[in-house]
């Protein structure tokens, strides 16, 4: 049996490919399902079934329509109720998929109330287990985003769904779904596969005697998570069409004059190139890995999306990460060049530097430090006297707290959130002044004098 793990970058997602035999089983696709197909005709095997460890809660599935163009079984949590036609893994109940091949669901919830975890059967030998968001590396799957409400009792859950999993032989392997990088871990995940002897050595959650200890230790001081998280589950359970086309139309300045300041307009140029002049308005969303997460977590996802780029962006990575998150009514790309050209003005803004920051309180008394990293990373130190309010909570009214006239130094972990946290303040009538080279920690060893 070969198991391919096939990653998806700013999600901290991974999804599987089983081969075995001459059969192809994925676990837990997302909606860009080409990536798959091409795994499918590398590998040279016919898919046969597509498994769903639980109602995903960061992206929209690419399982049902996978399953229908490959002519495969499509198998979803018994008690998932998803409105589409699939089979249902009830626990204990297994799948025989010939060749030696054997799934064994076994219900594992806490995640999800009806989080399902896959053990693979070779030749009646346990092999691998795929364990979505229950069992993480050196972690587990948090369980308070179905509601907060049902955290706790969902936790207690989770705690008997993890010592159940580690009931199992010590070789067999360990296959999350959520990773390093993903909000649905309750603590930092690993990044790599595992086997349930390394977990039951090293992995905290594990290490809790009973329910309300493990309960207590996995809701402290857990982090924010996006907003359209909201969104996924019920997309999953009623079932999304395809993924949206990633070719886009050019758009002119006529075009988004059309839109009559309906839409999110969206720069994804780098941030130097956005600071140096965009769009007044504009959302300022460097492309990158973690692209759709941010926009996801900072627009209104009910606008219609316009694409601020250049003939250097890559447009189409963009949408497609718009896609997997269910962001589908993407008008299309405005060049800058055409913003300009047809006389329309652009806004600048100054960009700090570390110096700058470090030495805020000698240089400008009336200067705020604006920390937006998140909750976690300031709790590991921040600059005295710094502010701190975490990127999306700018997408809300900073007024309150931040008036007018007070224009701050905008400081992250490297400067991608500061521009993010910069355009919101922007689009609010400040006039932020972002660190886009360098984070706090070079701010606070600046300020300490190393």
């Amino acid at each position: 049996m070969d198991v391919q793990r096939l990653h998806t970058p700013g999600l901290g997602d991974h999804s599987y490919l089983v081969t075995h035999e001459g059969r192809g089983v994925l676990i837990d696709p997302q909606r860009d399902v080409e990536r798959f197909d091409a795994a499918l005709a590398e590998a040279d095997v016919p898919l046969r079934a597509v498994l769903e460890t639980h109602l995903h809660n960061d992206y929209v599935s690419g399982a049902p329509h996978l399953a229908s163009a490959h002519g495969a079984e499509l198998v979803l949590p018994a008690a998932a109720g998803a409105a589409y036609a699939h089979r249902p893994a009830f626990h204990g109940e297994d799948h025989d998929l010939g060749g030696g091949l054997v799934i064994h669901p076994i219900h594992t919830p806490g995640h999800t109330p009806e989080h399902t975890s896959y053990l693979v059967f070779v030749d009646g030998e346990p092999v691998a287990l795929f364990t979505g968001g229950s069992l993480l590396v050196g972690s587990a799957g948090r369980t308070d985003l179905v509601s907060e409400a049902q955290a706790r009792q969902l936790a207690r859950l989770q705690h008997g769904s993890l010592q159940r999993l580690a009931q199992l032989p010590g070789h067999v392997g360990v296959y999350p779904t959520h990773g390093e990088g993903s909000f649905c871990t309750a603590t930092g995940a690993g990044q790599s596969v595992s086997d349930i002897a390394a977990e039951c050595q090293a992995n905290p959650a594990l290490g809790h005697a009973d329910a309300e200890a493990f309960a207590d230790w996995q809701l402290a001081g857990l982090q924010p998570y996006p907003d359209f998280y909201a969104r996924m589950g019920s997309a999953n359970l009623l079932g999304r069409t395809p993924m949206p086309s990633t070719a886009i139309p050019k758009l002119d300045v006529d075009d988004v004059d059309r839109l009559e300041g309906a839409a999110e307009l969206i720069d994804v140029r780098p941030r130097h190139e956005a600071a140096a002049g965009h769009i007044p308005g504009s959302q300022l969303i460097e492309l990158g890995d973690d692209f759709g997460v941010w926009t996801g977590w900072v627009i209104d996802l009910d606008a219609p999306v316009v694409l601020v780029a250049d003939e250097a962006v890559d447009v189409s990575e963009a949408v497609r990460q718009l896609g997997r998150i269910g962001i589908d009514d993407v008008r299309g790309a405005l060049p800058i060049d055409a913003w300009t050209a047809a006389g329309r003005s652009l806004r600048t803004l100054e960009v700090a530097t570390v110096a700058e920051v470090a030495g805020v309180s000698e240089r400008d008394a009336n200067r705020d430090v604006l920390d937006v990293r998140s909750p976690g990373e300031v709790a590991d130190g921040t600059l005295l006297g710094a502010q701190h309010r975490y990127v999306p909570d700018l997408a809300g009214d900073p007024g309150r707290w931040l008036p007018v006239g007070r224009d701050p130094y905008v400081v992250c972990g490297s400067g991608r959130r500061a521009a993010i946290a910069a355009g919101l303040l922007a689009r609010r009538g400040y006039t932020p002044v972002p660190l886009l080279d360098g984070g706090m920690d070079d701010v606070l060893a600046a300020a300490d004098g190393t």
